[in-house]
């Protein structure tokens, strides 16, 4: 939490309404300029906002809540900086579209870079909007300081700075424009794809002043800034020691996504262009180009036709999309498809993939592969994209990086199928294969109904204490997993955690087509119950059905149980938190570490344990709590309707 000790500067001398609509009193630059730029941004399709409280970041939390309001936004507030941007990085996730996460200065800020790399590896927009100290209080170790332009490095598309506003006319009209790029840069245009967006404006006092919006606002819409402004905004760094103007730009971002433009440039200093890529040079956005001279190509990669002759499998990585399996059924090909690939549905799909591609007849004839997305959960993926004799295409329209293990795959844009007859006993042999091992561990054998429809006293006793037994069942991971894949449909969202469940569930469950989501840029436990909940919400925000569940392992859920709080009298969503809580980090006992440590030490550095009482946590947090052993339990917990959300506890073996 941030300190509270600066002054808010507010007055309560009242002037006439702004053309936007917006009514502000005693125009405190640092309001003027925030208004006009969160109303910049609400007009070009920002629609959320999350705010932490902090001193410095109070003209745009107060801004935010008065285009709240006006019905221009909405506006949620976490406490915890590090809940709020996986939050809105959750929003990101449903919607497709930047929304915006607001903090104060100093150590806030810090706190949003576990989702700003999140954000960034796994393309998803995000909008950062942080508040600095002015110039004179930077250097001087004043209170809550600390540098922060460039803090997230190159994992922004698109970065400003913005000097203390002074309240000169030409402000608002500046933070039209920086609006305008920012969401372009985040939402993505070009080679860089959709990303996190850093704005980072410094505020002198007065902090604030009060914004109302007349019912005139209210009920008339939106207000919206010309899109026709676009003066143009320094970019140059200020000569050392010189005191900036009103709304300068101090410093661009260096990232290698050449961000000054609309993130559609690569940075000369990024490194060159992948195999198959071409460079071309940028004409959209000339003016920002030109505030940054290192910025004078963008890369376009080609399309490939892919001829039927080499035996091919398709590999969909997570978040491909429907994408990896029309190829795969168009070049009759197996096809390879994570759990949260939103690939894994269709006659092509191989569930149990890594048993094939660990067989010679199946894995050691594969002549080429067609990558999309990133697959992150198995090592057999990538060992076969590392041997020499493999041919590999990865599918990547966007990203200056594309999953290439082998270093040598050719990059294209997109993938189409040749003419030409296919290959169906190369396809067929694939499925065959799966079929029978799927069959084969199969463990939900029904009771038989012969003996259910028997007048034989002994046969309907038997099928009596078969149905009894399966419903009776205790849960193992297996079960579970795929127990809450059964109660999830189109409608819902299912959130995996970076855990071993999810392993799990990628070796078991069916093919389905229903939205599933992971933070897979990273593969980090961090914010999972923080992005589920921002998920839920922007899904079930117009009265839309549906449940978001999200299964996570007890270390994840103990890492983020700071985001069980949500905003007060903010609403919740329908939100299942099922938590396979088996001590500790059992994932780690299928490495090689397991063997090669004492077991006393691993257990202590490694599967950490612990004792946590995860009904008063949830109690703690005004969640319910259901502790589930076995299946009946566990369906009646995964189907019932709650007014609150609630933690589904089980507990499972080591």
């Amino acid at each position: 939490m941030p300190d509270e000790s600066s002054s808010s500067g507010e007055s309560s001398r009242e002037f006439g309404a702004d053309p936007d609509g917006i009514r502000r009193t005693d125009a405190a630059p640092a309001t003027t300029y925030s208004t006009a730029l969160l109303t910049g941004l609400a007009a070009r399709g920002l629609s959320d906002v999350v705010v932490c409280p902090g001193s410095r970041s109070q003209a745009l939390a107060l801004a935010a809540a008065a285009l709240e309001k006006a019905g221009m936004l909405h506006v949620h507030v976490r406490i915890d900086e590090r809940s709020a941007a996986f939050f809105a990085l959750g929003l990101g996730v449903e919607t497709g579209r930047a929304a915006a996460v607001v903090t104060t200065s100093g150590s806030a800020v810090a706190h949003l870079h576990p989702a700003v790399l999140e954000a960034h590896h796994s393309g998803v927009p995000l909008l950062v909007l942080t508040a600095d100290r002015p110039t004179e209080l930077q250097g001087i170790r004043s209170n809550q300081t600390t540098v922060q332009p460039g803090i997230f490095g190159g994992a922004v598309r698109f970065e400003r700075t913005v000097a203390a506003p002074t309240g000169d006319t030409s402000e608002t009209d500046r933070a039209a424009t920086l609006a305008a790029q920012a969401l372009r840069a985040a939402n993505g245009r070009g080679i860089a794809g959709p990303g996190p967006v850093h704005l980072n404006i410094a505020f002198r006092e007065p902090l604030s002043s009060a914004v109302t919006v007349p019912p005139a606002a209210n009920s008339s819409g939106s207000a919206s800034p010309s899109p026709s402004a676009t003066p143009s905004v320094a970019a140059s760094p200020l000569p050392p020691g010189t005191l900036a103007k009103s709304g300068d730009v101090l410093s661009p971002n260096l990232a290698l996504f050449g961000g000054g433009s609309v993130a559609d440039g690569a940075a000369d200093r990024g490194g060159g262009a992948g195999e198959g890529e071409t460079a071309a040079q940028s004409t959209d956005d000339t003016d920002a180009v030109a505030q940054r001279p290192y910025v004078s190509t963008r890369f376009e990669r080609p399309s490939a036709v892919l001829d039927r002759g080499p035996r091919t499998v398709v590999v969909a990585g997570h978040a491909s999309g429907a994408a990896a399996e029309e190829l795969a059924h168009a070049g009759s090909w197996p096809l390879i498809a994570e759990v949260t690939s939103g690939a894994r549905f269709g006659r092509n799909l191989v569930v149990p993939y890594r048993e094939l591609l660990s067989d010679p007849q199946f894995g050691g004839r594969i002549e080429r592969v067609v990558v999309f997305g990133h697959p992150t959960l198995s090592r057999e993926v990538p060992a076969l994209l590392q041997r020499a004799e493999v041919e590999v295409v990865v599918v990547a329209p966007t990203g200056i990086e594309a999953y290439n293990p082998g270093r040598r795959a050719r990059i294209v844009a997109t993938a189409s199928v040749a003419d030409g007859s296919a290959d169906r006993h190369w396809l067929g042999t694939w499925v065959v294969a799966s079929r029978a091992l799927v069959d084969a561990a199969d463990r939900d054998a029904a009771p038989s109904l012969d003996d259910g429809h028997s007048h034989d006293p002994a046969a309907r006793a038997r099928f009596a204490r078969a149905e009894f037994a399966a419903v009776r069942a205790p849960i193992d991971r297996r079960m579970l997993v795929e127990e809450l894949w059964r109660s999830t449909w189109p409608h819902d969202r299912l959130v995996l955690a970076a855990s071993r469940l999810i392993r799990v569930a990628d070796a078991f469950v069916a093919g389905k087509k229903i939205p599933v989501h992971a933070n897979r840029g990273l593969a980090g436990i961090d914010g999972t119950i923080a992005t589920a909940h921002g998920i839920a919400s922007a899904q079930q925000r117009e009265g839309m059905p549906g449940v978001t569940r999200v299964l996570v392992g007890d270390l994840a859920l103990l890492h983020d149980a700071g985001s069980l709080l949500g905003g007060h009298d903010e609403l919740w969503p329908r939100l299942q938190v099922v938590v396979g809580n088996d001590g500790g980090g059992t994932i780690f006992d299928g490495l090689e570490v397991a063997q090669a440590a004492q077991r006393d030490v691993f257990d202590r550095v490694q599967y950490t344990p612990h004792n946590v009482d995860v009904a008063a946590l949830a109690t703690a947090y005004g969640w319910q709590h259901v502790l589930v052993t076995n299946r009946a339990e566990l369906d009646k917990a995964l189907t019932t309707p709650r007014d609150l959300p609630v933690i589904i506890e089980v507990l499972l073996e080591r």
